[in-house]
């Protein structure tokens, strides 16, 4: 692709992913909990299969949003006193608290039931919509990798490891019994819309250079 053309279809690619990402939380929200949902949890559940339910519990353990923010705050730590950008520490801890915050108000306000087909293999104690895990871990590896990594290869290779140790992360809160599959995909709709959204915006607001 051209040097001419690259910009143009960042600009057409950026507000499409927006909306895109924005109808899919919608629909997994107004359509969650049917018969496809429930067909999906019984088929990736792993109550009966030990081996896949030890990995969905080493999984989990990647995207507990108490880890996430606790490795967040020493990350904002290291990127604060060892590469001295305190503007971007500040930015990537206001973009995962926030978004780990919005993502509690949307549990309140929707309080969807959590699946009770089969026992959960996990304790939990919030609603089922968006789940936490995938909408934390989305939002936390996505926001290090584009905020932290160099532009060019590397960091579309970070991106993409991101995304998929996320995907990895809320596809074991679905095997261990505690979510619907749409709300595992409402979790990472929302997150990588929020990063997506609030990154750039948050560097630019607190003076922290912007880097394509």
């Amino acid at each position: 692709m051209t040097s001419q053309l690259r910009p143009a279809v960042v600009r057409l690619f950026y507000p499409a992913a927006l909306v895109a990402l924005a109808a899919v939380w919608l629909l997994m929200f107004l359509f969650g909990g049917g018969a496809l949902d429930r067909n999906v949890y019984e088929a990736i559940y792993a109550g009966r299969r030990p081996v896949l339910a030890a990995m969905a519990h080493g999984a989990t353990l990647l995207g507990e949003p108490t880890v996430l923010i606790g490795a967040g705050f020493a990350i904002a730590g290291w990127v604060w006193w060892r590469r001295h950008h305190p503007h971007l520490a500040l930015a990537l801890m206001l973009v995962i608290l926030i978004g780990r915050g919005l993502s509690e108000v949307q549990k309140f306000c929707i309080a969807r039931a959590r699946p009770d087909l089969e026992p959960h293999l996990v304790v939990v104690k919030t609603s089922s919509f968006p789940s936490g895990h995938a909408t934390s871990s989305m939002i936390f590896y996505v926001a290090l990798a584009l905020a932290l990594l160099p532009a060019g290869r590397s960091r579309s290779i970070g991106v993409g490891c991101a995304i998929l140790l996320s995907l990895l992360i809320g596809l074991s809160r679905v095997m261990l019994g505690v979510h619907w599959p749409s709300d595992v995909i409402g979790g990472w709709s929302f997150g990588l819309l929020w990063v997506l959204l609030t990154l750039e915006r948050a560097k630019k607001l607190l003076g922290v250079p912007v880097t394509r």
